[in-house]
């Protein structure tokens, strides 16, 4: 009975949460300020940062229902990978792309990194920053929380693969952060 009621709470969450519901939690004004933090960001690297904020999944990746909170999460890291490919985040010149996912409705984070960022950088690092930015959001302060995140994932860039200077670097994604 208990797994029933969990299953109906998890798709009730899906069903009532939509791109509204990211828009209040995430206003147009912080979302513009993350843009530009972005921006600026990848005027000194040569990767490329997306923040996907997403209130909930479609009704067809909880059916059937998850058997555990393993099989939920590794559904939640495939949407999330899936918008890596979406978004184009995988298809830059230096391999170089991340994607910041945001899952409300099960107030869960992902970062999905390409090749170049994902080899360099150990599982641990990547680990602190999921629970950084966790934490952050937990507290409430969620343009901060993601402004943390972003600022963590170009200094790893500016580390891994930094613009050469005279070289061009063109901006290959948008940077607005997209909230669905």
């Amino acid at each position: 009975m208990a797994t029933l009621l969990s299953t109906l709470r998890r798709w009730a969450r899906h069903l009532w949460l939509d791109e509204r519901a990211s828009r209040r939690w995430l206003d147009d004004a912080a979302a513009e300020r993350l843009r530009q933090r972005i921006a600026a960001g990848e005027a000194q690297h040569l990767g490329e940062v997306r923040i996907c904020v997403e209130a909930s999944l479609p009704l067809e990746w909880l059916w059937p229902p998850p058997a555990d909170e393993a099989d939920l999460a590794a559904r939640i890291r495939r949407r999330a990978v899936q918008w890596f490919a979406r978004l184009h985040v995988w298809d830059t010149e230096a391999n170089a792309g991340v994607l910041i996912y945001v899952l409300l409705a099960e107030r869960v984070i992902e970062i999905v990194a390409d090749r170049t960022l994902a080899r360099q950088v150990p599982p641990a690092q990547w680990d602190d920053a999921v629970q950084a930015l966790q934490q952050g959001l937990r507290a409430g302060t969620v343009e901060a929380a993601l402004t943390c995140a972003v600022d963590t994932v170009h200094g790893w860039l500016l580390a891994v693969a930094p613009a050469t200077s005279g070289q061009p670097n063109p901006n290959e994604l948008p940077d607005a952060v997209v909230r669905v």
